[in-house]
């Protein structure tokens, strides 16, 4: 008997070869027992036997337990142009978006079949991760912090200084779009998240250099719906240098400037997970050599790129932690867009709130997604362009 063969590669076998001896002569038939014998180790009578059978028809199969509800084939398909456009959300987050997201495919692509969208919206986060399990995938990079110490007495550790229950108070980071080269000038991200809202800004910059920073400090202070509080950033030299620190402290309300322990990337983990959703996911890993592509990236961000990010896009936020026996749980609140942190803060100013909720009202998701992939496009056609 040949062992190497499957079980279901022998009853393939045994299906031909019952349907060639049913018509074959004598001395086929004989060749055939011969097979049979020598395949499945049979005895000259089980072969005739075998290869005389007809076949059984299957009985049906009955799926016992609960009947399923959230069919794959019917989902999935309308699932997944939202979960594209959303930058792979995990499902906790699709969950909190779906309400806002399923209005707005149907708006700008083409109107969802009623018992879809039903189970779309009635659907919890896990069956939306079993529903997307075959679609994920992932990537990766390196980091290029150059330690400054010049002002590392000066500035504290952050520790428990942060009023962190306050909006206003923003971890900030670096982020190099150099495409594996460290050498000459590219362009660089400043990558800033708010800790208790959640609201991200991101401005490029060429080179790392101390002014540059600074300016686009100053233009996402600009850009925040809420007063600046404090600024807290890891030990590189663009952040720890005297043009930062008399911006921040030289105001009639000055701001708290601390910094993290070195080679601590989790004390700054907030703006280190943005690194990758909001700049790597976007701009990759591509090396941005050509100073023209700036002005492109700023519109981008500033404009369709920044309002998908802030208006859209839920993010999950750690509630709280707790110990069970000797592990620590985490708690996670419910998934909410940074917008509605910020709707639902006290200490934002109420004409800001109504400007924010203008500027969404006249907003959809979809048409913001393709204005940022038509802008990619030009910037990535601009960076590839000859110097």
């Amino acid at each position: 008997m040949d062992k190497t063969m499957s079980q279901k590669t022998r009853e393939e076998v045994l299906i031909k070869l019952r349907r060639r001896y049913r018509t074959a002569g004598p001395e086929h038939k004989r060749k055939l027992l011969d097979q049979a014998q020598e395949l499945w180790n049979y005895h000259r009578k089980s072969a005739i036997r075998a290869l005389r059978a007809e076949p059984v028809p299957r009985a049906p199969c009955v799926i016992t337990g609960r009947p399923v509800s959230y069919e794959p084939e019917l989902l999935v398909p309308w699932l997944r142009p939202i979960w594209q456009a959303t930058d792979y959300a995990c499902g906790r987050r699709l969950v909190a978006m779906l309400p806002e997201w399923i209005p707005a495919y149907e708006e700008h692509e083409r109107r969802m079949p009623s018992e879809v969208r039903e189970k779309l919206l009635a659907a919890s986060g896990r069956t939306l991760d079993r529903l997307l399990a075959p679609l994920r995938a992932q990537g990766g990079g390196r980091s290029l912090t150059r330690p400054g110490t010049l002002l590392r007495q000066h500035i504290p550790i952050r520790g428990s200084v942060w009023e962190e229950g306050k909006v206003g108070w923003l971890e900030v980071d670096t982020v190099a779009l150099c495409g594996g080269t460290a050498s000459g000038e590219y362009v660089w991200m400043v990558d800033g998240v708010d800790y208790v809202t959640t609201w991200v800004e991101v401005r490029p910059m060429w080179g790392r250099g101390q002014s540059g920073t600074l300016t686009a400090l100053q233009d996402i202070e600009a850009s925040l719906p809420f007063a600046l509080l404090g600024l807290d950033s890891d030990n590189g030299g663009e952040f720890m240098n005297y043009h930062v620190l008399n911006w921040l402290q030289k105001r009639p309300r000055p701001v708290l400037m601390t910094r993290s322990r070195p080679y601590k990337k989790d004390d700054n983990a907030h703006v280190e997970q943005k690194n990758w959703t909001h700049v790597r996911q976007c701009f990759g890993f591509e090396r941005y050599d050509n100073p023209e592509v700036l002005d492109l990236i700023n519109a981008l961000v500033k404009g369709a790129y920044g309002k998908l990010l802030n208006y859209f896009h839920a993010s999950l936020k750690l509630d709280r932690k707790e110990r069970v026996g000797g592990r620590i749980r985490r708690i996670y609140g419910p998934a909410q867009t940074p917008l509605a942190r910020v709707l639902a803060s006290d200490q934002v100013l109420a004409p800001t709130k109504q400007r924010l909720q203008r500027e969404k009202a006249g907003l959809n998701p979809f048409a913001l997604k393709q204005e940022v992939a038509r802008s990619m496009k030009r910037i990535a056609a601009m960076r590839r362009a000859p110097l």
